[in-house]
């Protein structure tokens, strides 16, 4: 058992080398120092022995199941942003309906009546003005 171990270790480590590209270490202009798999386009590069370059990142183990049922695909997603968006529209269709509505209302009947408290009390003018202006800058600001 320890003898496959220790040969799977060896051949893994050895495959790891033979896969692994030219490393590149060359400075800018600027000063600063580039590790890159291709030589820069003027200038000089040293060539890095394998002996010196860094491991490469052990490779991650992929799922079993296709990658289309954890990530949506774009066409989901805009479907679920159209849907959310008509939500939106229509929630706010509705709001400026029941705004115009209020303020029909309040333009057509100088004598209102509002509850407050339990009680039933009558809006006087003043109320009535503030409330219309409410009522336009809503529309104003959410209805155009």
């Amino acid at each position: 058992m320890r003898r496959t171990l220790l040969l799977a270790s060896l051949l893994l480590g050895c495959a790891s080398a033979a896969c692994a590209g030219q490393i590149y270490k060359w400075v800018d202009a600027q000063g600063i120092t580039h590790f890159t798999a291709q030589p820069p386009q003027a200038g000089q590069a040293a060539l890095v022995p394998p002996a010196q370059q860094p491991p490469s990142p052990p490779a991650v183990a992929t799922p079993a199941t296709p990658a289309q049922d954890s990530d949506p695909t774009q066409a989901d997603i805009d479907a679920r942003v159209r849907k959310e968006v008509a939500a939106k529209e229509k929630e706010r269709a509705d709001y400026c309906v029941n705004v115009r509505t209020t303020l029909a209302q309040l333009r057509n009947n100088p004598r209102l009546r509002m509850e407050v408290n339990g009680e039933m009390r009558r809006v006087s003018e003043d109320e009535r003005q503030a409330k219309i202006a409410e009522a336009e800058k809503a529309i104003g600001e959410h209805c155009q």
